[in-house]
């Protein structure tokens, strides 16, 4: 996927179909859009293009990253992505001028999909009315999807944090439509890990909702493949630490790379059990080796 950053560079794209919207999350109902918008543009010949924002026009906490975004983004078969810098002076484009100078002169959509909740423009007093009327009016095609429900429940970023962040891991599958992830660097840690006989990855997340305290079965991805691991989030009652920020560590089932300064992505699978403080530091080796199991078991 060719990502472009600004409305500076586009030049000649080949009938756009384009997704318009910040898609943070990539759940159920933003993939419905992208989907149709790429099969659209196979269908027509054109060029499948997201018209998303950074950062989030409503200034709320992401779920993903924009890298993070972006990754899942290229994974759909998206084309062409074009990042937006939402800044203040963006923030004052009227909706109307949003239309005409940017998606009917600037990038000269063939066809625009979008969902129906979503605003743009000055005081976000844009909507899927004023896209249909520009419409009719500069001929280009316009798709209008509805918001998605799963098992009775809107699926929004708003509901999938809120259920990331009270240990609902299933329930936030089922609405993003795959595994809860977070991409992170990996950085050089207190080596604890290894002490006490688990080396771990220890993990600084990119700026995205963190599951809450706990031992995790995870999936690692890492260089395109998939690795099989167990996961702590919490910050390390047992030890007796000066520094008690959260600390997120991942242990990778028979591996063996120097990964330092690398980029992972961890899905979680299930919660094993909560974080909690042992009576000594071999107690909880003796413990990690019993979760190691269940995670086994697990995955």
């Amino acid at each position: 996927m060719k990502i472009i950053y600004g409305l500076g560079k586009i030049g000649k794209l080949r009938r756009p179909v384009v997704a318009l919207g910040v898609f943070d999350g990539l759940h159920l109902g933003h993939r419905n859009i992208l989907q149709a918008a790429v099969k659209k543009a196979s269908q027509i010949k054109g060029t499948s293009l997201v018209l998303t924002f950074f950062p989030h026009p409503q200034a709320k906490a992401s779920l993903y990253s924009l890298e993070h975004r972006l990754r899942l983004i290229a994974e759909l078969g998206v084309d062409v992505c074009i990042v937006v810098n939402f800044n203040r002076s963006f923030a004052k484009i009227s909706a109307q001028d949003f239309i005409a100078k940017i998606l009917v002169r600037r990038i000269r959509a063939s066809f625009v999909y979008v969902g129906k909740n979503f605003h743009f423009g000055n005081q976000a007093l844009g909507d899927y009315r004023q896209l249909a009327i520009s419409a009719r009016k500069y001929k280009f095609g316009l798709k209008v999807f509805d918001v998605v429900k799963s098992a009775g429940v809107t699926v929004s970023s708003t509901a999938i944090r809120r259920l990331i962040k009270s240990h609902e891991i299933k329930k936030a599958q089922a609405l993003l439509g795959r595994r809860v992830g977070v991409l992170g660097r990996v950085v050089k840690g207190s080596r604890l890990g290894r002490l006490i006989g688990f080396p771990t990855a220890n993990i600084k997340p990119h700026h995205e909702v963190v599951p809450p305290s706990g031992i995790y079965a995870v999936q690692v991805i890492f260089s395109k493949k998939i690795y099989k691991g167990v996961c702590y989030i919490g910050k390390r009652p047992t030890m007796h630490l000066k520094n008690k920020a959260l600390s997120i560590e991942v242990h990778i089932f028979d591996f063996h790379k120097n990964i330092y300064g690398r980029v992972l992505e961890i899905k979680f699978v299930k919660l094993i059990r909560l974080d909690q403080k042992f009576s000594s530091p071999k107690a909880l080796s003796a413990q990690i080796q019993k979760d190691i199991v269940a995670c086994r078991k697990v995955l």
